[in-house]
């Protein structure tokens, strides 16, 4: 699943070649051409009329999906598919989401997982010292063979079993752009639902993000609005560990440490709530 925004020149580079599984793109409304190019390339596109924002239209695709696994992949993505069936065996024995390790362009690991979103780790995540030494663990890489348990997994490439994610409610539809994919992590390990980043799949992601820098743009407005929605949710991430510990103290034990390699019984879902949590 693949939701584009003016994304035609992208679809092009990171999207051609066979496609073995049902790839459904959500178009945002583009001015450009990228809903008849994902057909082209072999997609089933819905076309909304307005731009509903990341979260909204990753819902309108899982509402669509008829497989018992789903990814979401963003535009500039590069997908293998034999990747695909590692994701789902992984699913399958442990539950969950799970992503692939991405990498750059240039092949250079990107910490795709992450640990707990305090304030000040983002703050350090955009190399602010001392606070980018403070927490060098919240960005995390994983070789291959390596499988490791994370909070949330960045919103280029997450997978699920589609059980677990319309249990779960989706998207959290709060969320324009930015930290719904924070949210989601948190909501799933609340849930009882691990969530790890794999290293045995190894995918290209041509990320050019809009706000790794401090120099201010209309994303850093956007960013802004989705960080007082995501901390309102979650106050216990503006300060200390002890508080966030109390709040979700399995991910607390398990964040960091390895995924066990011998299948486990899923934790049972509970029942579908509101997509908010906090």
């Amino acid at each position: 699943m693949t939701v584009t925004y003016n994304s035609a020149d992208t679809l092009r580079r990171c999207w051609r070649g066979d496609k073995p599984y049902e790839w459904i793109v959500v178009d945002n409304a583009s001015s450009d051409d990228s809903a008849a190019v994902a057909q082209q390339l072999g997609a089933r596109v819905i076309r909304l009329p307005e731009n509903v924002g990341f979260a909204r239209a990753n819902n309108v695709a899982l509402r669509e999906a008829a497989g018992s696994h789903l990814l979401f992949a963003n535009p500039d993505l590069e997908i293998r598919p034999d990747g695909l069936d590692v994701l789902a065996r992984h699913l399958d024995a442990h539950g969950g989401l799970v992503a692939p390790q991405l990498l750059s362009s240039d092949g250079v690991p990107q910490p795709n997982g992450r640990g707990f979103p305090y304030a000040t780790a983002k703050l350090g995540n955009r190399k602010l010292w001392p606070l980018s030494r403070l927490h060098a663990s919240y960005r995390m890489v994983v070789a291959p063979g390596e499988v490791r348990y994370v909070a949330w997994l960045m919103g280029a490439a997450v997978a699920g079993r589609t059980a677990d994610l319309v249990a779960l409610g989706g998207w959290n539809e709060r969320f324009f752009l930015y930290y719904e994919d924070h949210e989601l992590g948190l909501r799933a390990w609340r849930r009882g639902l691990p969530v790890a980043l794999l290293g045995d799949v190894r995918w290209i992601h041509h990320w050019a993000r809009a706000t790794n820098s401090f120099r201010w743009s209309p994303a850093h407005t956007l960013e802004l609005r989705s960080a007082r929605t995501f901390f309102g949710m979650f106050p216990e991430f503006l300060v200390g560990l002890p508080p966030a510990a109390r709040r979700h103290r399995r991910a607390a034990r398990l964040i960091g440490s390895p995924v066990p390699a011998s299948p486990v019984t899923p934790d049972p879902v509970p029942a579908p709530g509101p997509p908010a949590a906090g």
